[in-house]
């Protein structure tokens, strides 16, 4: 057998703290009496709209080059729903690219996210907690893909920005807001 084989991955150290932790806080903290009540991490979507791939394809090409090294896996293109004349946009035209990370990629991609990328952001002065859509679920924007450390910047024709989805069970905001705080997003103090 080879050593690959026999290696095992190592579990993500948030996924270590929130089930060491943070799980057991929140149920007392909200006098959850169900264990499945407590809130928990589904998936993240990573979003790159690229509506300058309209002229000029390299644009998408970067751009999802980029999300496959940031996220560690290879993205999905996504495509126009219907024309738009004054876009100069038809159906079918490629204008994106997205990821769905889950399990153990989810937790290392947030981990990168909350210890790495978002120091790095300038003039950072906390993330808005107005960004939770009534059921729970949390998203942000990055203006730039270049706060990732494994972006090499000297590569890098075009910068370009992307959106986060963290989509969690337990349907409340307060708990959401609660169970990130608890993983260490840095969020605003207002």
């Amino acid at each position: 057998m080879s050593e690959t084989a026999t290696e095992t991955i190592e579990r993500p150290r948030l996924l270590e703290k929130y089930e060491s932790e943070i799980r057991s806080a929140i149920m007392e903290k909200f006098k959850l009496a169900n264990v499945h009540q407590i809130p928990r991490l589904r998936k993240i979507v990573v979003n790159m709209g690229v509506g300058e791939a309209i002229e000029n394809k390299k644009r998408l090409d970067a751009a999802m080059d980029d999300l496959a090294i940031i996220a560690g896996q290879r993205p999905k293109l996504c495509r126009a729903k219907r024309s738009v004349a004054g876009f100069k946009l038809r159906e079918e035209m490629p204008i994106g690219c997205k990821v769905t990370l889950r399990g153990y990629r989810m937790y290392e991609f947030l981990d990168r996210l909350i210890s790495v990328a978002i120091p790095r952001i300038r003039d950072f002065r906390g993330i808005k907690r107005n960004s939770f859509d009534g059921r729970g679920n949390f998203s942000m924007g990055l203006s730039e893909q270049v706060v990732f450390p494994e972006i090499d910047l000297d590569k890098v024709e075009w910068v370009q920005g992307m959106d986060i989805t963290m989509v969690m069970s337990g349907g409340r905001d307060e708990i959401s807001f609660d169970l990130l705080t608890q993983l260490g997003m840095p969020f605003t103090r207002d």
